[in-house]
């Protein structure tokens, strides 16, 4: 079995700029991480892999400087990793992003054998998107399985999968067949540390990078910032509430107290909201 799993190397969110022209982020002089929501993909591959056998190979476009998070990957436990990086895909957005992922997938498929699993976050945390999952899964004319929230079943032989989708109003439990893309959710595992073993075998290990030609990347017009049709108006941080948090001081610290006198303030500061519960409450 192989797995494939696409990370990013994203700029910690507490410390992210944007450029004042291009609208892009600004990536130098800014530590960057994993994109958390793809360590829970990870972490999914890896188990699947450890239950069932295989490879798990994981993949990122990005600069030079992408490999530190590639290498992480393989103190996990990845067997390899495997970086795009050429100066075309500067400023990409998500449907050059999907594209150049798309091309790479295929070309590490040439490689290594066609992937039974793709794993992505649902987003990453610096585009919030969470549309390069999806796009990928386009591209590569697969099954797409997204914002999943547990993996129920995983048979091989049958080549087929069963997974809890989170959804508006509840879970949906969907099966699908193998090959197949999958985004988790944030909370679904727990990262494991790797092991010494695994440490030292990252360390000696080369990442893999090739650059567009060697990806088979050949259209470059529709990589970078020349094949991204995405236009950003405006970018700008939200002003700061004004109000302030509002303290209700009641007698009786019983719950029943407590939730009495929280209503009746929220129902007091907006009156249109006791009659939408009154009619609800009528309805059933």
């Amino acid at each position: 079995m192989h797995i494939i799993v696409c990370i990013k190397q994203v700029p910690d969110s507490a410390q992210i700029r944007v450029h004042p022209v291009t609208n892009t982020i600004m990536r130098q002089g800014v530590p960057t991480i994993i994109n958390p929501y793809d360590l829970f993909a990870l972490e999914e591959a890896l188990r699947l892999r450890d239950e069932h056998g295989g490879e798990v190979t994981c993949v990122t476009m990005g600069p030079p400087m992408a490999d530190n998070a590639l290498r992480k990957c393989l103190t996990y436990g990845a067997d390899r990793a495997v970086l795009l990086t050429d100066r075309f895909f500067a400023g990409s957005d998500t449907l050059a992003t999907s594209y150049a992922l798309a091309l790479l997938i295929k070309k590490v498929a040439e490689n290594w054998g066609e992937p039974d699993l793709i794993f992505c976050g649902k987003q990453t945390i610096d585009g919030d998107t969470a549309q390069v999952g999806p796009g990928i899964a386009k591209r590569l004319k697969l099954l797409q399985l997204t914002y999943v929230a547990k993996i129920e079943e995983f048979d091989l032989e049958k080549r087929e999968i069963t997974i809890h989708r989170r959804a508006e109003g509840g879970i949906q439990v969907l099966k699908t067949k193998l090959p197949c893309l999958v985004t988790m959710l944030e909370g679904t595992n727990e990262m494991r540390r790797g092991t010494m073993g695994d440490a030292l075998r990252a360390a000696r290990s080369e990442i893999i990078t090739w650059n567009a030609a060697a990806a088979g990347i050949t259209e470059l017009a529709l990589c970078g910032l020349k094949g991204s049709p995405t236009i950003v108006k405006k970018v700008y941080a939200p002003s700061p509430r004004a109000e302030k948090a509002y303290q209700i001081e009641v007698e009786d610290k019983s719950v029943d107290q407590i939730c009495e006198a929280l209503i009746g303030e929220v129902t007091k500061r907006q009156p249109g909201l006791e009659k939408d519960l009154v009619k609800t409450s009528s309805d059933y």
